[in-house]
């Protein structure tokens, strides 16, 4: 009886060592931490938003934890292919510029982009109602190259390294408009800091520029980890994905 128990023990123990050893693998994320309602800080300096969430919410699905690194948008490609981080969630677009650069899963979410500018102001968005006038845009954005490659002449861009400095120039009369991820502006807009500001014209979702939707990006050849998000965020559309859009969201995100 004393050797079948401790033979019980060993294995008892053997067990719950590989089940430790399955959810001690950590995976690091890169994310922005300054693209409200995405991505930001908090006053207790938490990072919060919808990637966050998304974040967390994949790494549980997949039984791995979950450790978020803030990161610039400027190098947030970069530090990925330098091994700072092993995915990027950070609401990147999925384009073919970026697809030279990076790997990337299926979208998690789908968004257009758009104008926004003081309410009553007279304003026109075409080639000529933005000639002379100021565009405030993310550097490095796909929102930064549809107005560079589309109204790019005549157009006074000023690139910021994150949304937040381009709504400070906003509200300081520096700048005409601000474009980018409507999903975004609404925050703003929908803000006391935005409540003077309203969307104007189209939206656009050219894929040439914004490419096939919202993904997570991975190193060039990661395969398999690409392969685990997109098992994971599959399982989430039928459970928890809905649950994590509607903190922040009371439409559908997702897409086609």
């Amino acid at each position: 009886m004393k050797k079948r128990l401790t033979i019980s023990s060993l294995l008892l123990s053997t067990a719950l060592f590989f089940s430790a050893s399955a959810f001690a693998e950590t995976l690091r994320i890169g994310v922005e931490g300054a693209y409200p309602p995405f991505s930001q800080v908090d006053k207790d300096g938490k990072l919060s938003g919808f990637d966050i969430d998304m974040a967390n919410a994949l790494c549980k699905e997949m039984g791995v934890e979950c450790k978020l690194i803030k990161q610039d948008w400027d190098g947030i490609i970069p530090a990925l292919i330098a091994k700072k981080y092993d995915a990027i969630i950070a609401s990147m677009s999925i384009t073919e510029e970026r697809k030279e650069k990076v790997d990337f899963t299926n979208h998690y979410y789908k968004s257009p982009a758009r104008f926004i500018h003081k309410k009553g102001a007279d304003h026109e968005i075409s080639q000529a109602g933005l000639k002379g006038k100021s565009v405030g845009v993310q550097r490095g954005t796909v929102s930064d190259k549809f107005i560079t490659g589309t109204f790019g002449e005549g157009v006074d861009i000023k690139r910021y390294g994150t949304q937040e400095e381009a709504y400070l120039d906003l509200n300081a009369g520096r700048l005409d408009f601000v474009f980018a991820d409507a999903f975004v502006l609404l925050e703003f807009i929908g803000s006391d800091n935005g409540k003077d500001y309203e969307f104007i014209g189209d939206s656009y979702t050219d894929p040439k520029y914004f490419g096939d939707g919202i993904g997570i990006a991975v190193r060039k050849g990661d395969t398999e980890l690409a392969k685990k998000f997109n098992m994971a965020l599959e399982n989430m559309r039928k459970s928890s994905y809905d649950k994590v859009r509607e903190k922040y969201f009371d439409f559908d995100v997702f897409g086609e």
